[in-house]
């Protein structure tokens, strides 16, 4: 029977596994791989389960006179999207034709759909769900070292550490495996409920929703005050300490623990676990990033780390644990709409030319930056939109706001394997091929580029993404290729000289060594597992400090809506839940976490229905009473559709810099339903 070493299509861990074909299906195997040793979760072990999923679809589906959308051919399908973009751009402008894609797309598809937005489309409004997850860590990194790499060292570095700050993560419940890489005993997790990762850990500061920034810069400010700063490294390698140093003197332990709530001995706890470890990590993840303010708040632990002399330094330093599949190389190539491949920036003049040589364009042909992704979402001058990887009607911010905008477009054009919620809105719906039915490279949360692997081909009637950009290209006179190497060598030659450079990674490589980490600049380069051990990717080889400052989040609390309100994962689902709710074997259903104290003086018992009311609007699902929550603090999973879509209530307020929407806060009411 037929197998295929190959990784899982969840999230950014990339566990391996092989699949085999028996004539039950697919058989799933645990694969022996440095982020997973073996293991798998439950949405690892049940992700075949939707390759012969009844609700597939095979047919191009078109939406008729009457609203109805019906099986068409592909031809059929693809003349209908050209012709509706011709229309749409000879009425409105190239720039009224949109393009949103995935952090879960392969490196191939990323770059492809940059390609086809800036050749094909002529247009600049393209961006990606990966700005609703990762985009506040890339800032901060950026600015802080020069370069944004989840993690700039190997996941075996974190179980070699002593001690490790996990700021707003929950991985136990969405990625389980990398649990087995912490070590308890040295494990500080900071998060406003008692999450499954927060009970294994040695110590657990909750903070106030919205106080992450003032509890790093307060964290600092101890480091400083009790002699734990790393003089020599500070001089040694990194500029601006001394405005830092001045900026968190006001951050005196006292007053962090009356904003956030945690206890001074917590604080000076967390710091001397810190400084005495040998080796040390600060890690963050969504809960410290999706604020309107996180890109300062991740700066926040960037200073802390750089200050305890963390980065650059074996088996120590900062991190972002990426969430999506392919959320590192999905930003790293082109359809985030500030970037051109290889991470460049596409205001740069060098950068456009050498990308422009690769692509045989000129380089003034090359649009300009465009919208953020919860920009481009709403913007009326945009008129028709093609989703690739995405479904954004569940997870966008203020979502059924979106979601109207989604259905008012001329053309709204959606390549999936099942009718999602966002597909259920289009006008035409492309159906695609499945992970285990398309070859193609993924980059992991460690910066590892590695392989997906085709285990079979796809049913009949349906296409990879890959051919279908490359028809689409086709038709519109920018003839380009669907095949995933060859895709794959153009991206390298676009990469070349970029700060993520994959020049010199081939499939060959990947498949001799289990993966290349970049930058990788030729073939005979090993590839960079440890970034900044020398420098960092500064002009002056130095790390930056950058002076952050607290602010309230752009919601808080008031008569009106006197509770927080905050939005997560959990175990056997995964984000807006297209995939994981097909599943018979992920159970789940909505709920909204309240603590006990709370719902006693709402009059709402363990299980029955309340209703959850922001500005944006309301949702209701089940109470789940739990003494993990604050009592001023309300949680909802943001996986589902319908009733209970926690995205009806999220605050699209925006980071100045990153653009991430505030998904993580906002102001809340709940009340029996």
């Amino acid at each position: 029977m037929p197998a295929a070493d190959t990784h899982c299509p969840y999230c950014a861990l990339q566990c391996g596994m092989t699949l085999r074909a028996t004539t039950a299906g697919v058989g799933v195997e645990g694969r022996d791989f440095p982020t997973n040793r073996g293991g798998l979760c439950q949405k690892g072990w049940t992700s075949a389960d939707l390759l012969q999923h009844p609700e597939r679809l095979t047919s191009p589906l078109v939406r008729d006179g009457g609203g109805v959308l019906r099986p068409a051919t592909w031809p059929a399908a693809l003349d209908r999207i050209v012709a509706g973009i011709r229309r749409v751009q000879a009425r409105h402008g190239r720039d009224a034709v949109a393009v949103f894609g995935g952090g879960g797309l392969t490196n191939e598809k990323a770059y492809a759909l940059g390609r086809f937005a800036r050749v094909a489309l002529r247009t600049r409004t393209i961006d990606y769900n990966g700005r609703f997850c990762m985009s506040s860590a890339a800032a901060a990194g950026a600015r802080a070292f020069g370069v944004d790499r989840g993690l700039p060292f190997p996941v075996e570095d974190v179980a070699a550490a002593d001690a490790v700050l996990l700021v707003g993560a929950n991985p136990a419940e969405t990625m389980p495996p990398f649990v087995r890489h912490l070590d308890r005993a040295g494990l500080v997790v900071v998060d406003p409920r008692r999450t499954a990762t927060a009970r294994l850990a040695a110590l657990h500061l909750q903070p106030t929703p919205g106080t992450d920034l003032a509890l790093g810069n307060g964290l600092l400010h101890i480091a400083i005050t009790e002699g734990h700063v790393d003089k020599a490294y500070v001089d040694a390698r990194t500029t601006g300490f001394d405005a830092v140093r001045a900026a968190v003197a006001q951050w005196w332990p006292a007053r962090v623990e009356r904003l956030t709530g945690v206890p001074v001995a917590d604080l000076y706890a967390t710091v001397e676990r810190l400084a005495e470890a040998r080796r040390a990590m600060v890690l963050t993840a969504r809960g410290a990033e999706q604020h309107a303010k996180g890109t300062d708040t991740v700066t926040a632990f960037v200073n802390l780390a750089l200050a305890l002399g963390l980065p650059g330094r074996a088996g120590t330093g900062y991190g972002c644990l990426t969430g999506q599949g392919n959320g590192q190389g999905g930003r790293e190539h082109g359809q985030k709409a500030d970037q051109l491949p290889g991470y460049r920036r596409i205001d740069d003049p060098a950068a456009r030319a050498h990308v422009a040589a690769v692509w045989g364009v000129d380089p003034a042909d090359i649009p300009g930056p465009g919208p953020s992704a919860y920009e481009l979402l709403t913007d009326d001058s945009v008129h028709a939109l093609l989703v690739f990887g995405s479904n954004p009607a569940v997870s966008a911010p203020r979502a059924a706001g979106v979601q109207r905008w989604l259905r008012d477009l001329d053309l709204l054009v959606v390549a999936d394997f099942v009718l999602s919620e966002t597909a259920a809105l289009a006008d035409v719906v492309l159906p695609t091929a499945q992970w285990a039915e398309e070859d193609g490279t993924l980059t992991n949360l460690e910066g590892r580029v590695i392989r997906r692997r085709k285990l079979a081909a796809p049913p009949h009637g349906v296409r990879t993404d890959l051919a279908v950009l490359a028809d689409l290209s086709g038709r519109l006179g920018a003839p380009t290729s669907g095949d995933p190497r060859a895709v794959f060598g153009e991206l390298r030659r676009a990469s070349a000289g970029g700060i993520a450079d994959y020049a010199g990674i081939t499939y060959e490589r990947i498949e001799a060594d289990g993966g290349v980490f970049w930058p990788c600049p030729d073939e005979s380069h090993p590839g960079t597992p440890r970034m900044f051990l020398d420098r960092f990717a500064t002009p002056d080889g130095r790390a930056r400090f950058v002076p952050v400052e607290h602010r309230p989040a752009a919601e808080e609390p008031d008569a009106d809506f006197p509770l927080y309100l905050t939005t997560g994962r959990v175990l056997t689902q995964y984000q807006s839940g297209a995939q994981t709710r097909r599943v018979a074997a992920l159970p789940g259903e909505p709920f909204v976490e309240l603590h006990p104290d709370l719902a006693a003086s709402l009059g709402v018992t363990d299980g029955a229905a309340v209703t959850v009311a922001t500005r944006r609007g309301t949702a209701t699902a089940p109470a789940r009473l739990s003494e993990a929550i604050r009592a001023d603090t309300v949680f909802m999973p943001f996986h589902y559709a319908g009733a209970a879509r926690a995205n009806t209530l999220t605050n699209p307020a925006l980071d100045p810099v990153s653009r991430m929407p505030e998904f993580k806060v906002c102001a809340a009411r709940v009340t029996p339903a």
